[in-house]
């Protein structure tokens, strides 16, 4: 399997098109047309369906599969062309970095502009998700770093604990008569329709603070990204379990944060693949990164 035919593959699912991905692979629709039943040959599965609609093409199940693969691949031999092909007399080149929601990204974007002083050519690709989604992605190199929320996975990445931690609290309306209490307990939450990020989920601690309240909590619904979760809050669905500071709890703002209490926590680590073989990049921003945490 040829990189170049998993180009081919990627423009037809891209444009839905055989002669629309001939034309921008600059190619003749032949020729990629040939390319992409070679490739369904080899791997032994039809790749693509015509739509009956229209004239358009279709990813199959296999298809999906494949384009799934096939968008980490090239997207990861790019990254790999780069770094090789790099200006050797200036430090440049592309740090990739994963995280979840949180305020603490503010050390990543501090080390950044640090950087960006004495190397201006560095450029920086964010990829939010939940911590499942991040490892993925850090796991195949297709991210140099990762933030993480608690303990996990530490045991397989080399990390660094940030000095900065965030607080767990709830958001809720203004209005609500929670939103008066200085802090929450398990208790205030018992009956409530909670929206629970996948990062709460996924800390140990927020079970602890539960205790056995935790699996008789009513669970509304979940969320990756707190701004879905805050529209659900302001249209009065519940409360969403989140950290702090990621929202607008400002005067103009319907919403207001409360933090648990007793309080919990949130530890936050930066942590990068064992095997990692960095850029000068991504060891320039490894070492402004160990020394901005220490200052914050």
């Amino acid at each position: 399997m040829e990189l170049r035919v998993l180009r081919y593959f990627l423009a037809v699912a891209r444009e839905q098109s055989i002669s629309k991905a001939a034309e921008a692979v600059h190619v003749t629709q032949p020729t990629l047309s040939r390319q992409i039943m070679d490739l369904e040959d080899e791997l032994g599965a039809r790749l693509f369906v015509r739509s009956k609609h229209n004239r358009s093409v279709l990813l199959t199940e296999a298809g999906q599969r494949l384009y799934n693969y096939a968008r980490e691949i090239v997207s990861l031999a790019d990254k790999t062309t780069l770094e090789f092909q790099a200006d050797k007399s200036h430090v440049d080149g592309d740090i990739y970095i994963g995280a979840g929601e949180t305020e603490s990204i503010r050390i990543i974007a501090r080390t950044a502009k640090t950087l960006s002083g004495p190397h201006p050519r560095i450029r920086y690709h964010f990829f939010s998700g939940n911590a499942e989604s991040v490892r993925d992605r850090l796991d195949k190199g297709l991210l140099d770093f990762a933030v993480f929320i608690g303990d996990v996975f530490t045991e397989q990445y080399n990390y660094i604990t940030l000095n900065a931690k965030d607080r767990w609290g709830i958001w809720t309306r203004k209005d609500s008569p929670l939103a008066r209490k200085t802090g929450i307990t398990p208790g205030d939450l018992k009956d409530v329709p909670l929206f629970i990020s996948s990062q709460a989920q996924a800390a140990n601690e927020m079970a602890g603070w539960f205790g056995p309240l935790y699996e008789k909590l009513n669970i509304a619904g979940t969320y990756n990204l707190i701004y879905n979760a805050s529209i659900m809050v302001e249209e009065g669905l519940g409360c969403a379990v989140s950290l702090d500071k990621l929202l607008n709890a400002g005067a103009d703002s319907p919403l207001a944060f409360v933090p648990l209490n007793p309080p919990l926590e949130a530890r936050l680590i930066l942590a990068w693949r064992k095997s990692a073989l960095f850029s000068r990049a991504a060891t320039l921003f490894l070492d402004a990164f160990r020394e901005e945490n220490q200052q914050n």
